[in-house]
């Protein structure tokens, strides 16, 4: 029995606007075993300077992020879809071990087979450190809540 990752393509601004909620709570959860079950067997990526490819390297770059990216808080938000494509642009905040924080600022491509699990995620990432004030993501660890602000109206 193949596996399934609903919504499938192609995609409406409604399921598509659903699929990049579904992996903000995902991402935000930190859980690279549950994040890795989103993407095909053979993901293959770009982030920044690495290229994992299959769940295994991507669970491995997951676990490396996030004992590095500490009490990390993602929001994302739908660019573009088509099909079987959708565009995200996307911010996240977190700190060093030192105590500097950072608000990462991205876009990603990703591209889903039929099953609705992602086969390609294209990432391109720019670091800006910050101070604690100016942070914008304070809900408790997990998920963003429903009635969190989001990138635009953050006006990020």
């Amino acid at each position: 029995m193949s596996e399934t990752r609903p919504p499938l393509p192609p995609f409406t601004r409604e399921t598509a606007a659903q699929k990049v909620r579904m992996a903000e709570d995902a991402w935000n959860r930190r859980d690279p075993e549950r994040v890795s079950l989103g993407y095909a067997e053979q993901s293959r990526w770009r982030n920044r300077s690495e290229f994992p490819i299959g769940r295994k390297e991507i669970v491995e770059f997951l676990q490396r992020k996030w004992a590095k990216e500490l009490d990390y808080r993602l929001i994302k938000e739908l660019w573009a879809f088509t099909d079987n494509r959708i565009a995200v642009r996307y911010a996240y905040e977190w700190h060093d071990d030192s105590g500097q924080w950072f608000r990462s600022y991205g876009n990603e491509n990703w591209e889903f087979g039929p099953d609705g699990l992602m086969e390609l995620r294209y990432s391109s990432i720019n670091d800006l450190p910050i101070s604690e004030r100016d942070r914008k993501f304070h809900w408790p660890l997990g998920p963003r809540p429903a009635d969190h602000p989001g990138l635009s109206d953050l006006g990020l």
